[in-house]
C-alpha cells in the first residue's frame, strides 16, 4: 500500500511522509527531524514556504470541493497523497475567538477529508495532532489519563472541533490504515507565538495576571519533546493504532512558577497580579459572550476557558505514553528556559 512503499538506504528505512502544518513551529521542528533521519517529506501549504528540502504541494485543505470533482486524480491533495507511507496532521485552526464555521471548516472538514484522501491513496500510518483541551470540561485533572475527547462539554470553539476531528479520526482506524491521536501539552520553545509571546506582550502591555493562587499544577512540553514524540509516534502506530495519548514533559510545576520563569527568559519584571478565580471565570464568560457578539478578532484579556486554565491542575501520567511510543523527552525544563532565555537575548 501507499505506492511502492519505504526504501532502504544503508540498512535505513526512509519513509515518505506528508506533514500538513508544516510552518507551525511544531510542524517546522517535525520536519526537521524526519530530514535528519533521511525520510522524504512532503508538505501541504495554502501559500508557498520557506521549508527547505521537501516537496511542497499548494492547497488548501479547508477547501470543500476537496477531492470530489470531476478530475479527482488530479486534485492537489491527491497528488499530496501519491505513495505516501505516512501522514502527521497538524494543521488547525487555533485560537480563542472567532466563528464556529471557521474552526468546523479546518479542524473537522479537513480532516474528514484528508483521512478519505489518506485511505483512498493507501496511506499505512496516520498521525493526527490532537490537543489534551478534548477532553477538559474545567475540572482538576491530576496524573489523569487521557480521557476520551467529549465535544459535548468541553470550552470553546477550538476545542470542541478539535475533538469532534480527533474522533473522527480514530473512527477511520483499520487494518488498512493505523490512526493515532497524539496531545502534545502546552507546546512551547524559542519562536512560539501562542503561549511564550502572548504572555510577554500581556507582562509588557501590564495586562498580565494570575488567576487564583497561581499554585495549581500544570506541565507543559518543550517543541523538541513534542516533536521527537509525533515523529515516535509514526513508527509506533501498529501497536499505538485506535488511541489518544497526551505528550507532555512529565514535569509539572506551579502556573505562577512557569510564567515566571518565561517572565525571567524574556528579561521581565517577574511579578504579576492575582484575580481570584471566580472574578475571572465569570468575567471570562461574559467577555466571550460579548467577542462573539461583535465578531471581534483580537485576542480578549479574558475567556472562561483560559481562567479555568489558568485555576485549575492539569498534569498527566506520562509511563504509558513512554512505553508505548518507546520515547523519552530529552530537553527538560531547566534546558528549555535556559534555550528560550538566549533566543530573547539574540
Amino acid at each position: 500500500m501507499g505506492g511502492p512503499g519505504p526504501r532502504r538506504r544503508t540498512g535505513v528505512i526512509t519513509v515518505k511522509v506528508l506533514v500538513t502544518g508544516a510552518t507551525s513551529m511544531i510542524g517546522q521542528h517535525v520536519v526537521a527531524r524526519l530530514l535528519d533521519r533521511g525520510d522524504a517529506v512532503t508538505v501541504v501549504q495554502r501559500r508557498a514556504s520557506q521549508l527547505k528540502g521537501v516537496t511542497e504541494i499548494r492547497c488548501d485543505l479547508a477547501d470543500r470541493n476537496g477531492l470530489d470533482h470531476d478530475h479527482s486524480d488530479r486534485h492537489p491533495l491527491d497528488i499530496a497523497l501519491e505513495h505516501v507511507d505516512a501522514v502527521v496532521h497538524l494543521a488547525a485552526r487555533v485560537g480563542v475567538t472567532g466563528r464556529w464555521e471557521a474552526f468546523e471548516a479546518v479542524n473537522i472538514g479537513a480532516t474528514q477529508r484528508l483521512l478519505g484522501g489518506a485511505k483512498k491513496h493507501g496511506v499505512d500510518r496516520f498521525i493526527h495532532v490532537s490537543t489534551p483541551s478534548v477532553a477538559h470540561a474545567g475540572n482538576s485533572l491530576v496524573g489523569a489519563p487521557a480521557g476520551p475527547a467529549d465535544p459535548e462539554h468541553v470550552r470553546g470553539h477550538y476545542a470542541r472541533s478539535k475533538a469532534r476531528g480527533e474522533q473522527i479520526a480514530l473512527a477511520t482506524n483499520g487494518a488498512e490504515m493505523k490512526v493515532v491521536a497524539l496531545r502534545p501539552h502546552l507546546v512551547w520553545g524559542p519562536g512560539d507565538t501562542q503561549l511564550i509571546q502572548r504572555i510577554v506582550d500581556r507582562a509588557r502591555a501590564g495586562r498580565l495576571a494570575l488567576v487564583g493562587s497561581g499554585l495549581a499544577l500544570i506541565d507543559t512540553t518543550y517543541v523538541d519533546n513534542a516533536a521527537s514524540a509525533i515523529v515516535a509516534g509514526i513508527d509506533a502506530a501498529d501497536r499505538v493504532a485506535g488511541r489518544a495519548l497526551v505528550i507532555s514533559n512529565g514535569q509539572p510545576r506551579a502556573v505562577s512558577e512557569i510564567i515566571q520563569r518565561i517572565l525571567l527568559a524574556a528579561g521581565l519584571p517577574t511579578g504579576v497580579r492575582h484575580v481570584p478565580s471566580s472574578i475571572a471565570i465569570g468575567a471570562g464568560a461574559v467577555v466571550e459572550r460579548a467577542w462573539d457578539r461583535l465578531d471581534k478578532t483580537e485576542d480578549p484579556p479574558m475567556t472562561r476557558f483560559l481562567a479555568e486554565q489558568l485555576a485549575t491542575a492539569h498534569w498527566f501520567d506520562q509511563r504509558s505514553t513512554r512505553e508505548l511510543l518507546d520515547w523519552q523527552p530529552t530537553v527538560g525544563l531547566d534546558d528549555g528556559f535556559a534555550r528560550l532565555a538566549t533566543s530573547f537575548q539574540q
